[in-house]
C-alpha cells in the first residue's frame, strides 16, 4: 500500500501542474502538525503553491465552482504532503477520519458540498478506501490571504 499512495499521490501532483515537494511554509504561533497517539491533525491548508495563493476571491462571484474544486484539490494536496512529511509514507495512513471544507463565497452561493468534491476526489485517488471520510462544508465570508477555499483534516495512522 505504502508504495501505491505515493505513487498515486505523485499522478495526482502531476495532473494539477503543482509540486508540492518542498517546504511548505506557516505563518504564525502554531504548527502545522500534530500527532496524538494514532491520529494526526491538519492545520487548516489554503491553496498556497509556494509564495503563491492560486485561487483567490469568493466562489459564485469572481471564482467558478471548477476553479474552488481545483482550490480544494491543492489545499488537500498539501494536507496529505504535510501527512507523508510526518509519517514518512502515506501507506501508514489508515484512514481519513473527518475533513472541514471552508468556502469563502458570494452571498447567494450554496454549493460549498460540490467545492468539497473536489477534496474528497484527491484523498480517494491517493488512499483509496482509506481516503473516505467524514466532511462538513462551510461557507464563509472570509479566508486567510484571500483565499478561496481552505481545508483541515485528521486522519488515523500507524
Amino acid at each position: 500500500m505504502s508504495q501505491s499512495c505515493d505513487f498515486n499521490f505523485a499522478a495526482v501532483e502531476a495532473a494539477l501542474s503543482y509540486s508540492f515537494a518542498g517546504e511548505l511554509k506557516i505563518g504564525g504561533n502554531y504548527v502545522s502538525v500534530v500527532r496524538h497517539g494514532n491520529q494526526v491533525f491538519i492545520s487548516g491548508q489554503i491553496p498556497r503553491v509556494d509564495n503563491e495563493v492560486v485561487v483567490t476571491g469568493r466562489v459564485g462571484a469572481e471564482v467558478s465552482v471548477a476553479e474552488a474544486q481545483r482550490a480544494a484539490k491543492v489545499c488537500t494536496m498539501r494536507a496529505l504532503a504535510l501527512l507523508r512529511q510526518e509519517l514518512g509514507s502515506l501507506g501508514r495512513v489508515q484512514r481519513i477520519l473527518r475533513i472541514t471544507v471552508f468556502v469563502q463565497c458570494a452571498q447567494d452561493f450554496t454549493q460549498q458540498s460540490e467545492v468539497a468534491d473536489g477534496a474528497s476526489e484527491v484523498l480517494y485517488a491517493v488512499l483509496g478506501d482509506a481516503g473516505v471520510h467524514t466532511r462538513t462544508s462551510v461557507g464563509v465570508y472570509q479566508l486567510p490571504k484571500n483565499a478561496a477555499v481552505e481545508i483541515d483534516l485528521i486522519a488515523a495512522v500507524t
